[in-house]
This record gives structure tokens, sequence and C-alpha cells, in this order.
């Protein structure tokens, strides 16, 4: 074997050694993990945010992309008894028609100001929520609801790949069990996510260095999405509505100052 192969293998070897960029990474893709698999939601803000202030957001979205449909995938196949069925396709189908226009706002919008007003509404509606005792319950799907909760999550799908605070909103009025307001928002992500991979993949933004953090990061999603799953069975009816209202407020907040950053 010539000088030239032994450096080339050499290289490939030092490229899958880990140094502390990758610990970094998985670090947050675990912490991401066990908010998605204990609430359901909530990773987005906290793993591409974070991800990207060491490596490029060409690597960052798409490996969130690809752990999402990781746990998506898992805890739908583990807990698909736990998914309302209609209620996904519902949201699913009513979120197709906002992507363009969220895609559009990413393209003509000011940035700034509808994270701004989505940010404040989010942390009102939460507040109102957490304060108030009587807040509305939808005993089955209102389809007014659901339509304009899954026409929003298009929207901030398209615009920003944050799709969760609307789902998350209908799934507290629904008063959906944790167990099920976990299942039902993967069966939702599910679809969605994989249709964003093949985008990534279309435009060649599925590189090598995704899959090298992708692959450290399987251990700590495995751990995450088991310990995330033990917490949620744990959490009961109105406390674990208290945790997504909590989420919620704590998104809002970080999408506020993001645009004061």
């Amino acid at each position: 074997m010539g000088d030239s192969a032994l450096r080339l293998l050499a290289s490939l070897g030092d490229a899958w050694v880990p140094d502390a960029i990758t610990f970094y990474v998985v670090a947050v893709i675990f912490v991401a993990t066990l908010i998605r698999s204990t609430l359901g939601f909530g990773e987005a803000l906290v793993a591409v945010p974070l991800l990207a202030m060491r490596v490029p957001v060409r690597v960052a979205a798409p490996l969130a992309v690809l752990v999402s449909v990781i746990v998506a995938g898992v805890i739908v196949v583990r807990d698909w008894r736990h998914v309302h069925v209609r209620s996904a396709g519902g949201l699913i189908l009513t979120s197709l028609p906002g992507i363009p226009l969220g895609v559009w706002l990413l393209a003509r919008g000011n940035e700034h100001a509808v994270k701004s007003v989505l940010g404040l509404i989010i942390v009102a509606f939460s507040i109102f929520s957490l304060t108030r005792k009587n807040v509305m319950h939808l005993g089955d799907d209102d389809w007014g609801w659901l339509a304009g909760c899954g026409f929003l999550s298009g929207v901030l799908g398209g615009a920003y790949g944050m799709n969760g605070p609307p789902l998350a909103v209908y799934g507290a009025f629904r008063r959906w069990s944790p167990q099920h307001f976990r299942a039902t928002l993967q069966g939702y992500f599910l679809p969605v996510s994989l249709a964003g991979l093949v985008g990534y993949f279309v435009l060649g933004l599925w590189g090598g260095a995704v899959t090298r953090y992708f692959l450290w990061s399987l251990p700590g999603v495995a751990v995450a999405i088991l310990l995330g799953r033990a917490i949620n069975r744990r959490l009961k009816g109105e406390g674990f509505l208290r945790f997504v209202y909590v989420g919620l407020i704590v998104v809002g907040v970080i999408l506020v100052g993001q645009t004061i950053g």
C-alpha cells in the first residue's frame, strides 16, 4: 500500500475521532431529545440555535431533522396506540397550505417583527392559561381550531422550522393525556420531518459531517428517548399541562430574545 493511500486512510480515521465540537453536539442533541421525548415538542428551539453556535447551519438543520425523524419514528412505533390518528392527519393536511406562506414570510417578511409578535402571543396565551382555572376544553376534534392550529403550524414550519407551538396549543385544548399528547405530536412530526429530510438530501445538504455527528449522537438519543418516556409516564393531567404552558413560555421568551439579540 502506497504512502498516499496510507495518508488517505489516516485522514479518514482522524475525521471520525471525536473532538470538543463533537462532544458539544452530542450534549446538545441529548438535551433536545430529552425535551422532545418528555413533552413531545420544543426541541427545535434548543437544538438548531445551540448547534449553530459551533457548527454551520447547513449541518445543524439537517442533523436536527434527522434526529427528529428517529425520535418520532421510535415513539410512534412504541406508542402507536396513543396516537390520535384523525387529529394527527387533520393537522398534517391543514398545515400544507400554510407552508408556502411561511416560506414567503421567510423570503419577504420582517423576521424580527414576526418572531417578536409570535413570541409575545405565545407568552401571553400561556400565562393566561396558567392563571385561569377554566381554560377551553375541546372534548372532541373541533375542525375550526384544528384547521387554525394546523395552518399556523405549517406557516411557522415553512418560515422558521418551528411547527410545535400551535400543535401544543391544540393538544392542550383537547386535554390529551401526557401519553396521547406526546405520541400524537410525533404522528404529525414523523411524515413532516421525513419530507424535510428528503428535501435536504435532494439539495445535497446531507453530507459526511451530518452523518458523523448523527452516529456519535445515537447512543445519547437512545438514552434520552427512554428517559423522556419514563418522565412522561409519571406526569399527570393538570401537572402535565403546566409543563406544556411553561415550555411554551420558554419558547416565546427565546423567540423575543432572538429578535433583541
